[in-house]
């Protein structure tokens, strides 16, 4: 067969250089030898998982071996001594570490590990993977502060995920309820522990996360072993809730444990109890806080009412209350008084004012001309044709012959010069 050809009609190869066609098919006998064969040549493995089913017959005992992070599982075969040799019974949930060897059924079909050794997984190894985990997540940065989300102060719905008729669940209804009664919870109960409590917290987690009404979420679950709380510290769990947009508070176990989802929830809660408290208001402190703020309103208002209410009667008791025309008239009075000095003063301004001129003009015209004419003496012109007249101060301006006019005090003389002599 060619690459282009159609196996279905034409024939396929085999790994072994078989052809099957339509008209030559394998039976399931050949195929389910061929692939026993090749599972035969696999070698022994360790596999570690978590136990969810155990049934034992005479010889044998049947186990399910589940994939801790994953919907996957696988049948185990083992001889009775193999499992009762153990120093602690097996139970349901239990962490396994088994050796074992692919074992395929050629009449059945089916796949199953051939245990020879199994080993429960201790405590101190738990818990070394799960420090290990929290230093891992601690390193991407899963467990800063600043990656906590705020809780809402008054959330309009609370999202509940616990245990079906647990405690942990009686606890944060009946706290959230005495607090508030008219608290809104929407509740989901997948499995606390055990193989399928991670898948299914998990998905209550999403269903919570994507109802809008929905403003925080707690997980709960009463106290446990270290096995029983295994849940909460699973790797695809915490990052799963590290996704999440609605602020997650865990409450697993009493004060004292510390599964892995405390570290990456936005709060920590040392119990249901705690949890309850912390998301949900007390009514009562509430009412309580608002009549003390009313008390302290009330008080501090009449504090006030009584200080304007002081002032108001000292103003009142006030002369210019008494009679309101007091300011006005006494201001009047001030501008008659300001109005009376002013004309005083302009007056008397007026009054100086005219006797200095007074006094000025008396000794312009003491001094002027007409005072010295009246005392008998007279002002002499020489007057020539086509000039002006000039006042004669000296024989020299005066050659006989020439046209005098000369002024007294009461009109003027036109005369001649006869002669001239200089004074002696």
């Amino acid at each position: 067969m060619t690459a282009k050809q159609d196996p279905t009609t034409s024939g396929s190869r085999t790994a072994r250089g078989g052809l099957t066609s339509p008209e030559a098919p394998w039976p399931v006998r050949i195929l389910n030898r061929k692939i026993g064969d090749w599972i035969s040549k696999l070698g022994s493995v360790w596999v570690e998982g978590q136990l969810t089913q155990m049934k034992q017959t005479r010889y044998w005992t049947f186990l399910t071996l589940r994939d801790v992070e994953a919907e996957m599982s696988i049948e185990l075969i083992a001889k009775n001594h193999v499992i009762t040799s153990l120093p602690t019974p097996l139970s349901h949930g239990d962490r396994v570490i088994v050796l074992g060897k692919p074992n395929y059924s050629v009449s059945r079909g089916q796949l199953k590990l051939s245990i020879t050794d199994i080993r429960p997984v201790g405590i101190g190894e738990l818990l070394a993977r799960i420090e290990q985990l929290r230093k891992l997540l601690a390193a991407e940065g899963l467990l800063a502060p600043e990656r906590k989300k705020p809780l809402p102060v008054l959330p309009r719905r609370i999202g509940l995920i616990t245990g079906r008729g647990s405690a942990a669940e009686r606890d944060v209804i009946s706290i959230a309820q005495e607090r508030w009664p008219a608290v809104n919870i929407r509740t989901l109960n997948p499995p606390v522990q055990g193989a399928s409590a991670v898948p299914e917290v998990k998905e209550a987690l999403t269903i919570l996360d994507r109802d809008p009404t929905v403003d925080v979420i707690i997980v709960a679950r009463g106290g446990g072993s270290v096995e029983d709380l295994l849940p909460f510290s699973d790797e695809s769990l915490v990052r799963h809730v590290s996704t999440l947009r609605t602020p997650i508070i865990s409450a697993i176990g009493h004060e004292t444990d510390n599964p892995v989802l405390d570290d990456v929830a936005d709060l920590r809660a040392a119990t249901p109890t705690d949890a309850a408290k912390r998301v949900v208001i007390d009514m009562a402190t509430e009412l309580e806080g608002i009549r003390d703020c009313r008390q302290r309103g009330q008080q501090a208002l009449f504090r006030w009412l009584d200080y304007e209410r002081d002032r108001l009667n000292d103003l009142r008791q006030r002369p210019v209350m008494a009679d309101p025309m007091t300011p006005i008239n006494r201001h009047a009075e001030n501008v008659a008084r300001d109005a009376s000095s002013i004309r005083r003063n302009i007056t008397l301004l007026l009054e100086r004012a005219n006797s200095e001129i007074a006094h000025l003009r008396g000794q312009v015209s003491a001094l002027g001309p007409s005072a010295t004419l009246a005392r008998g003496y007279s002002i002499v012109q020489v007057q020539r044709p086509g000039e002006e007249s000039e006042v004669a101060t000296s024989i020299d301006q005066t050659p006989p012959g020439s046209q005098l006019r000369i002024r007294l005090n009461d009109g003027s003389i036109v005369a001649a010069t006869m002669s001239t002599s200089p004074a002696q």
